[in-house]
């Protein structure tokens, strides 16, 4: 006996959702077999409001991510209690103002623009190098390319006069675009 070759009906959105997908979807409040609309899931415990967040953007550095099909936002300000401010700085490289990769193949000319990019968005928020704690640095070949990316790191840090550090840690990692040869994530507090 032959078996017949059954195929999906597939939704208006063109998409197919698998028996596991749609099982999952729906664990989670969306629709099974379509795309979930905007705002549909707002749960916070009662009582809760959510904390206050706002996008951080450097338009004359780089531009947006979803401008290029990425849903993340460059960074976000957190309004913390006792007015702390918390400074979250996406996974920032060498991008320019039109989303397009500056200097392909050049990784100094490449960490120097991350550099770049993220003091723009940090200067966005009233914050500098002086209010990071945290870096989370992505290198497409660490082997390659960390001796490099300590020695301008060094440099850079000691040109700002930083003391300490602010804490990282170096991570070998594919990186969103094959053009791309670093990413440095960064977090910074802003003390009243």
């Amino acid at each position: 006996m032959k078996k017949k070759n059954v195929r999906a009906k597939l939704p208006a959105s063109g998409i197919y959702y698998s028996p596991g997908e749609q099982k999952e979807r729906a664990a989670l409040g969306l629709p099974p077999c379509s795309p979930a609309p905007r705002g549909l899931i707002k749960k916070l415990p009662k009582g809760r409001v959510p904390i206050l967040k706002k996008a951080i953007c450097a338009p004359g550095v780089l531009n947006e991510a979803p401008v290029y099909g990425s849903a993340f936002t460059r960074g976000l300000r957190l309004e913390l209690p006792s007015h702390y401010i918390q400074l979250l700085i996406s996974g920032t490289s060498s991008v320019g103002p039109h989303g397009e990769t500056l200097y392909p193949g050049d990784f100094r000319a490449q960490l120097w623009r991350t550099y770049h990019n993220i003091t723009e968005l940090l200067e966005s928020e009233g914050a500098t190098w002086h209010d990071v704690v945290r870096t989370t640095c992505y290198l497409r070949d660490i082997d390659r390319d960390y001796a490099e990316f300590n020695r301008i790191r060094t440099e850079f840090y000691d040109a700002l006069g930083l003391d300490p550090y602010p804490a990282s840690t170096g991570i070998q990692a594919g990186i969103c675009r094959s053009d791309l040869l670093i990413e440095i994530e960064a977090v910074a507090i802003i003390v009243p």
